[in-house]
């Protein structure tokens, strides 16, 4: 440039990055979006250096089960992460919520080409199985028809005959 004029420089990043320092002559500046050198007299550097961004998924599990990896993640712009969910035994992946919103996986979920912040949480319930008893007409069940059991749990039944028959069989 000429000697004593001005000359501004823009600083624009790439998409996913943004601006880490701006060094003038060798002295780190506060300024990220430029930078005018101003009535110039002598020859001059400027440097500029960019990072990545970054973005934090939240990932959190209710009890009976896990999501991995757990906790803040941090993951870098454009990537990708894949979350597995399982379940202890005796439960399932009751659902998955992701930014706020329940998904349609069990087993896990990715985040592709990430570009900002998310959450992820897994909730887990119950296996529950149905006892269906039921008796001829020369005696009696209790309780009758179809009973839900949860995983682990026990279920009584009593069983009674009428006046002259006895119980033959339980299947």
């Amino acid at each position: 440039i000429n000697n004593g004029a001005n000359q501004r420089f823009i600083i624009t990043p790439n998409n996913g990055y943004h601006v880490d320092s701006v060094i003038v002559d060798g002295t780190k500046t506060d300024s990220l979006t430029g930078f005018t050198f101003i009535n110039v007299v002598t020859n001059h550097t400027i440097r500029t250096t960019y990072t990545i961004n970054t973005y934090t998924i939240v990932s959190s599990s209710g009890s009976n089960g896990t999501i991995s990896p757990l906790g803040n993640i941090s993951t870098n712009h454009g990537t990708n992460r894949r979350f597995i969910i399982s379940s202890n035994t005796g439960y399932h992946v009751d659902s998955v919520i992701v930014d706020g919103s329940k998904v349609d996986s069990i087993s896990g979920f990715t985040f592709s080409n990430i570009t900002t912040n998310h959450t992820i949480r897994a909730t887990f319930a119950i296996n529950t199985f149905t006892i269906s008893a039921s008796s001829d007409a020369n005696g009696h069940i209790t309780p009758v028809g179809n009973t839900t059991v949860n995983y682990g749990s026990s279920k009584q039944f009593v069983f009674s005959s009428n006046t002259g028959y006895h119980i033959d069989m339980v299947t």
